[in-house]
C-alpha cells in the first residue's frame, strides 16, 4: 500500500511538474507582429524547404546530394541565401526549388529557384487560430504564375507554400521580420 501511495505522489508530481513549452508573447510584440502584418512590408528568410516527396526527389537524397541533415521531404537552407518580401503591392523572392517540372527549363538553366518580383494579385489576410495570420496571394515571374499562402506566427516563424503551374508545390518554413 506504502508504495502504491509513493508511485502517486511521483506520477502527480511529474504530471503537474510538467508544462507547455509554447513561448509567451507579450503585449508589445503582438502589437508589432499586428504592425508588421497590417503594413505589408516584411521579409521572410527561410530555413527549410519541404518538396513534396516523388520519385525523382527519394532518387536526388539516395545520390547523396542534399545538404546534411535533409531528407527528400525537408532540405536545410541555412546558410543558403533565400528571402520572399512583401512591400505594399509588391512581391519579390528568390526561393531554391526543389522538386519535380512539368516543363522544360529555359536554355541555361536560370529559373531553377523561383525568383518573383512584381505587383500581387488577390492579396487577402485571415486572422487564424493562435492569433496567427493567413496570407494570400497570387504573384507571377517570366514564365509562370504561383499561388502563395504564407502563415505568420506571432512568435515570428512563417510558413510559406507556393503552388505554381508547371511544377510540383513546394513549402518553406523560416522567421519574419520587419523589412529594413
Amino acid at each position: 500500500m506504502k508504495s502504491i501511495c509513493i508511485i502517486v505522489v511521483v506520477v502527480s508530481i511529474a504530471f503537474f511538474s510538467c508544462k507547455s513549452s509554447s513561448s509567451q508573447v507579450t503585449d508589445e510584440q503582438m502589437k508589432a507582429f499586428e504592425d508588421l502584418v497590417e503594413n505589408k512590408n516584411f521579409k521572410i528568410e527561410s530555413d527549410w524547404a519541404y518538396p513534396q516527396t516523388t520519385t525523382a526527389t527519394q532518387q536526388v537524397l539516395n545520390s547523396g546530394l542534399l545538404p546534411p541533415g535533409s531528407s527528400s521531404g525537408a532540405i536545410n537552407l541555412i546558410g543558403n541565401s533565400n528571402f520572399l518580401t512583401i512591400s505594399g503591392d509588391s512581391i519579390a523572392s528568390y526561393l531554391p526549388y526543389f522538386g519535380e517540372r512539368q516543363t522544360n527549363v529555359g536554355y541555361g538553366g536560370n529559373d531553377s529557384a523561383i525568383q518573383l518580383e512584381g505587383v500581387i494579385e488577390n492579396y487577402h489576410v485571415a486572422k487564424g487560430k493562435k492569433d496567427s495570420y493567413t496570407i494570400s496571394c497570387d504573384a507571377k515571374n517570366k514564365s509562370e504564375h504561383f499561388k502563395v499562402i504564407i502563415k505568420l506566427f506571432p512568435n515570428l516563424k512563417s510558413y510559406v507554400t507556393l503552388t505554381g503551374a508547371t511544377r510540383n508545390s513546394i513549402s518553406y518554413s523560416g522567421k519574419v521580420k520587419s523589412k529594413e
